[in-house]
């Protein structure tokens, strides 16, 4: 991916003024996250933080049961929270809302001209919304004007991927480009905060693995690779025409999804072509040096017991944003086979939304509001377990 031809002064323009932002469902699971992710954050300011009626009203301490390891952000302790509608002052939105909720609330917010960068499932595979992972398919912003002109609303809807697609499409990408995938299998071990807050009862998960997480396969095999990978001709995504099967389960780890992956290859590389292509893996968001992109995209563990989620799920220079592979071998069904592990609440959740909209402030030629791209401070994500 080339950087786009945009003048030196408009990228390091420097941002006197943060944007201001919001968060929707700001009291849940995903919610606490963005709140989390976006303190101190160098371009964005949180200055709204809405949820159900039941906190409404109330100052967001006192709302929030805080899960997070990290101290809730001390800026956001006294915030009043507000009600989820239209009306807060800001000019994007983060949403952590469960699906449900989002499907009506995201879009009151995008015909009332907010941008709306969501982790929920409720437009993820509508054809006019981008659904992004800002190293692998950043030129499907170039939906949101056919988005705008078919829903008639000034403001617009980006998505992130599931957190299992999420890294799995994050290892495959530079491969897929280099090399083609006509087929491939993929087990995932997937950790229990995947399932939200308070997620699986205990006597379920312990001493045990659940063979089954509900659409989970379907997102996988039908859905979401297939739109990320596919190519956008400037009216829809075109795509690609290869084959998945999945196995999806819920293991007994707090925090980082494990994939055994096996791939079968358009054309065959070596396993050094593969490593080399991980490499020298360098995508828009590292080239724009935005503040959540971690330096390298992708990391590979050379231990042959590595990838493991307690060991590297915050591998990288921005904590819980890259993906580890690791485990490279031939495969004698496929052509190789490989581990890719990351961070599902962090890069697989809130984090991507955030990538998400940096990428949009940085780089797409109708944002308003240019941040410096290059000479970025990375903002620190606080590390947790």
């Amino acid at each position: 991916m080339i950087v786009p031809n945009r003048p030196e002064s408009d990228l390091l323009q420097a941002m006197n003024e943060r944007i201001d932002v919001g968060v929707l469902g700001a009291t849940g699971a995903v919610g606490q996250r963005f709140v989390s992710l976006l303190d101190k954050h160098p371009w964005f300011r949180l200055t709204a933080v809405c949820a159900s009626e039941r906190s409404a009203g109330k100052p967001y301490a006192e709302a929030c049961t805080w899960i997070l390891r990290d101290p809730m952000p001390e800026a956001v302790r006294g915030m009043v929270v507000q009600p989820v509608e239209p009306g807060i002052e800001c000019t994007i939105v983060f949403s952590g809302l469960p699906t449900d909720q989002a499907r009506t609330a995201e879009r009151a917010f995008a015909q009332a001209g907010y941008g709306v960068y969501s982790n929920a499932g409720a437009y993820r595979y509508a054809d006019d919304v981008p659904l992004l992972i800002p190293e692998v398919n950043p030129d499907h912003i170039g939906l949101i004007p056919i988005q705008q002109r078919r829903r008639g609303w000034d403001g617009y809807i980006v998505t992130n991927a599931n957190c299992t697609t999420t890294h799995l499409v994050s290892a495959l990408h530079p491969l897929h480009e280099r090399f083609g995938i006509s087929r491939l299998f993929v087990c995932t071990m997937q950790a229990i905060s995947g399932a939200g807050y308070p997620g699986i009862p205990s006597m379920d998960i312990l001493d045990n693995i659940v063979p089954y997480i509900a659409d989970e396969e379907t997102k996988v095999e039908e859905k979401e690779p297939h739109k990320l990978l596919g190519r956008f001709d400037g009216e829809r995504i075109i795509p690609p025409d290869f084959r998945i099967s999945a196995h999806c389960n819920r293991v007994a780890t707090r925090n980082g999804h494990l994939e055994a992956i096996s791939v079968e290859f358009d054309i065959k590389p070596t396993a050094e072509e593969i490593l080399e292509t991980w490499r020298e893996y360098h995508p828009l968001p590292q080239q724009l040096r935005l503040p959540s992109a971690p330096d390298k995209a992708i990391i590979y563990r050379e231990a042959e017991d590595r990838p493991q989620p307690r060991l590297d799920r915050l591998a990288g220079s921005v904590p819980g944003m890259a993906t580890v592979t690791g485990r490279l071998r031939p495969d004698p069904l496929f052509d190789f086979k490989f581990l890719t592990l990351g961070h599902n609440t962090i890069r697989g959740a809130a984090g991507g939304s955030l990538l998400n909209a940096e990428l949009m402030h940085s780089w797409h030629p109708d944002a308003d509001s240019l941040v410096a791209a290059n000479g970025a401070v990375p903002c620190a994500i606080p590390p947790s377990t």
